[in-house]
């Protein structure tokens, strides 16, 4: 704790002051541009892998990256999907996976998970995955049967989000946008899913279109 208690003091001392003007404007409300959804890893820091400031991601974590399909029974996730879509009208949602992922390791033998109750069920909710990658990947060694598991998962919970009622209405409004990504720790590789061919790439080939046109436009100011 006390260099955690020191982290806040700099935080404080040295980085508040610098940001002053965000943070007085963040007082007055929020308008991220996405929600992103990712696993609970600590080795996941959602600002330093994007590049963003407070503000600009509407952060949803739990073990594995996973969003339940919609029923009527009140959950976390399900609460923070209606408001990030329903109320501040995020135009993006990304799932976010990565390699190294325990929820998944232990997806892939949920049996075992004896004294872990709770998240032997929660992950039941990535089953569709793993017997998909069961299927189509008999003959993969252990880790690239564990590379297809990230991203068959993070499939299945973009594919989960639509069951969520505001979500559809949104997408059918055109109103959201939809992005799986994977991301290696090792590496600091982030792959997207491209839903047109149903292949994985890099960010950077995923969104040229679009970091070209910020680029531009940033030039034009």
């Amino acid at each position: 704790m006390p260099h955690f208690a020191q982290g806040v003091v700099k935080f404080q001392r040295e980085v508040f002051p610098e940001k002053a003007e965000l943070f007085e404007k963040l007082s007055n409300g929020q308008s991220p541009e996405a929600l992103f959804i990712t696993c609970s890893d600590s080795r996941i820091e959602t600002a330093m892998l994007t590049q963003t400031d407070p503000g600009e991601l509407f952060i949803c974590r739990n073990a594995g990256n996973i969003v339940p399909p919609h029923t009527n029974q009140t959950g976390g996730m399900t609460a923070s999907i209606e408001f990030a879509i329903g109320a501040l009208k995020i135009p993006h949602i990304v799932i976010c996976g990565h390699t190294e992922c325990g929820a998944m390791k232990g997806a892939m033998n949920r049996a075992a998970l004896t004294t872990l109750p709770h998240v032997r069920e929660w992950l039941g909710y990535s089953q569709g995955a793993v017997d998909i990658t069961e299927a189509l990947g008999a003959g993969l060694d252990a880790d690239g049967k564990m590379r297809m598991l990230l991203e068959q998962n993070v499939i299945l919970q973009l594919q989960h989000l639509k069951t969520h009622p505001v979500v559809a209405v949104a997408l059918a409004q055109k109103a959201v946008q939809l992005h799986g990504w994977v991301y290696d720790i090792k590496t600091g590789e982030v792959s997207a899913y491209d839903d047109t061919t149903g292949t994985w790439i890099s960010v950077e080939e995923r969104y040229a279109a679009d970091i070209a046109e910020t680029v531009i436009g940033k030039h034009a100011c």
